[in-house]
């Protein structure tokens, strides 16, 4: 089966999704951009390499002038310009020019490397997006979000860069572990949250195909998360208004991420701040009591944590104010109206933020009582 979905561009149709369950009509697909002619490089990490690489590029061997692969150490401790550093060399010795292309293979961390490496190369290269987790396939391949991390704050270096094409071989999930499976069920949760009731509901309702990895379910799933992605980036491409919705979660989120050195996987984070993000929105009287503990405990049966030990919540704050999404000083906090509504609030008080992160922090003391 395959499916299309375009993604359009101040109006104008930008690039095509294509949801497919095997990598053997890439090929066809690159066609259109004319690859008999250009060099390919397919940038992955070492995991995904080690899965994927040699399939990738034998398929395209002998449908573009030449192909290579490039890997670097899997994991968001290597989110650094010093990985884009290694590309940049890779590129030049190959003498990659602006006529070649880029192809990213793997999850988010090398979907934002090879997208800013792309958009930097000789001031710009056309690339592509294959990716091959949950959280690349549903949420951070849609949209030109590239970038990487400096000193370990998250995203602080980057570009609005839109790929040519996003290609998803939605069986590879069946290859991920459960973890990094479950860490990538919190964007999709976070789509439902808040844009879409329904979906949200849906989710729950086929809770055991998607623990099954059914792979129609899953491609259900998928184009109805990156469908909820595409309204809103469509609208709002560079993130000057409703685009920072798809943010919920991830104020306090990175801070987890960074206070945990990355020890916790992105969407074991972004699930932690979503609970945070939904008690304050209990405590701005938008969600009462009982859709607050609802909306937290149902990350529980998805295998995603609601909270956390070894961590200081005074820390978390601290680190929370050095997020890029910061505005005037203020941040940008993004909470739920209701499920399925979510609404940007620039009033979150110091105070709301750390009894919020204290909610979700289980101390050993908390554990004697």
């Amino acid at each position: 089966m395959t499916e299309r979905m375009t993604i359009n561009y101040e109006k104008k149709p930008c690039y095509d999704i294509v949801f497919t369950d095997c990598f053997e009509l890439l090929p066809d697909e690159l066609q259109t951009f004319d690859i008999i002619n250009r060099r390919v490089a397919i940038i992955a990490d070492s995991h995904t390499s080690a899965l994927f690489g040699d399939t990738v590029r034998n398929l395209l061997e002998g449908h573009c002038k030449k192909v290579l692969l490039h890997a670097f150490p899997a994991g968001e401790a290597n989110k650094t310009l010093d990985t884009v550093k290694e590309i940049y060399r890779v590129l030049i010795e190959e003498q990659f020019d602006r006529k070649d292309l880029l192809i990213a293979l793997g999850g988010g961390v090398v979907g934002d490397i090879t997208g800013y490496a792309a958009a930097t190369y000789l001031r710009g290269i056309d690339f592509i997006q294959v990716p091959t987790t949950l959280i690349a396939q549903s949420d951070s391949s849609i949209g030109g979000k590239t970038g990487v991390d400096f000193d370990g704050y998250k995203n602080m270096v980057g570009a609005f860069y839109m790929p040519k094409l996003v290609y998803m071989n939605i069986a590879v999930l069946k290859e991920l572990d459960d973890r990094q499976f479950y860490a990538g069920f919190a964007e999709v949760m976070k789509h439902g949250l808040i844009k879409d009731t329904g979906f949200y509901e849906w989710l729950l309702d086929n809770m055991y195909e998607i623990h099954d990895r059914d792979i129609d379910v899953l491609i259900e799933m998928i184009i109805k998360s990156c469908t909820i992605k595409k309204l809103v980036v469509e609208k709002d491409p560079k993130e000057q208004g409703e685009r920072a919705l798809l943010n919920f979660g991830h104020t306090i989120g990175h801070a987890i991420e960074k206070a945990m050195n990355f020890e916790m996987l992105h969407g074991e984070c972004i699930a932690l701040g979503m609970v945070a993000a939904a008690h304050i929105s209990w405590k701005h009287n938008w969600l009462s009591m009982d859709e607050y503990y609802e909306v937290r405990d149902m990350f529980v049966p998805f295998n995603l944590p609601i909270t956390i030990d070894s961590v200081d919540p005074e820390e978390i704050l601290r680190l929370t104010k050095s997020d890029k999404k910061m505005d005037a000083g203020q941040i940008k906090f993004v909470l739920l109206k209701k499920v399925g509504k979510a609404v940007i609030d620039k009033t979150v008080t110091d105070e709301e933020i750390l009894e919020a992160i204290r909610e979700i922090y289980f101390s050993d003391e908390d554990a004697k009582e």
